[in-house]
């Protein structure tokens, strides 16, 4: 765990990088709604162990650091309204002020860090955390290479948001959650925008396919999630 400062205190933080002694490209990794916790901390280090420093911030960290709540190892539909209802304030509370400001710390951390390499870094987030990576290659074009969200409400901030995207993109979206018409119109916002991406529905999924701690999690999907997301960091980062 580290702490990143910021305008507004200091975020919590967990890093995942090889032990080699070497600088590794950055990646910033943003979790899902309900935080840091042991499914992130592996999927942190599984992607460090392809040559990556990932730096994975407690977005609400206004609130304390985490856990924030207290989490089942798995969380069942039966308990997952309740996490829900206790997360929503800490969602409407992170407002695009408060995250585009926490990212400029963020990057601001990542790329100082001995460890990180110069040059560009990636951007990836779940769920919430999809939204919050695309923010942050919109508002740092130039730095952000690469930007990948699962399952996330991408599109929230309009087809304008876009226009600002230099980075390449994959998106992975849930059946649940996205509509083939739904998806035909944001590729079309994203041609619109001449953003260089990839943007489909993952076969069979329900939102957050990835995350093995939750009744919506598929294998599959998780392992397409990685054949989308390594070669697209490769492409796009130094050294990847």
């Amino acid at each position: 765990m580290v702490q990143i400062p910021t305008t507004d205190g200091r975020a919590d933080a967990f890093a995942a990088f090889p032990d080699h002694g070497e600088r590794h490209p950055g990646v910033l990794m943003y979790a899902d709604a309900f935080g840091i916790r042991p499914v992130l901390r592996e999927m942190a280090r599984e992607l460090a162990g392809h040559g990556y420093y990932v730096l994975v911030p407690n977005f609400f960290y206004r609130h304390g650091p985490a856990p924030l709540i207290e989490l089942p190892e798995h969380i069942g539909e039966e308990v997952r309204l309740a996490v829900v209802a206790q997360v929503m304030p800490l969602i409407e509370a992170h407002t695009a002020e408060r995250a585009l400001s926490d990212a400029d710390a963020y990057l601001r951390f990542l790329t100082a860090q001995p460890e990180v390499g110069a040059g560009p870094v990636a951007v990836t987030g779940y769920c919430i955390g999809g939204l919050l990576a695309m923010r942050t290659a919109a508002a740092h074009p130039g730095q952000v290479a690469a930007v990948a969200g699962f399952h996330g409400p991408v599109g929230a901030d309009g087809p304008d948001s876009l226009s600002k995207l230099t980075a390449q993109v994959h998106l992975g979206h849930a059946e649940t959650d996205m509509t083939p018409e739904a998806l035909g119109e944001l590729n079309q916002a994203l041609d619109a925008a001449g953003v260089g991406y990839t943007s489909e529905i993952y076969p069979g999924t329900v939102h957050g396919f990835t995350l093995s701690d939750t009744d919506a999690f598929n294998p599959a999907a998780l392992q397409l999630h990685w054949d989308r997301l390594l070669p697209l960091l490769g492409h796009t980062l130094a050294n990847g």
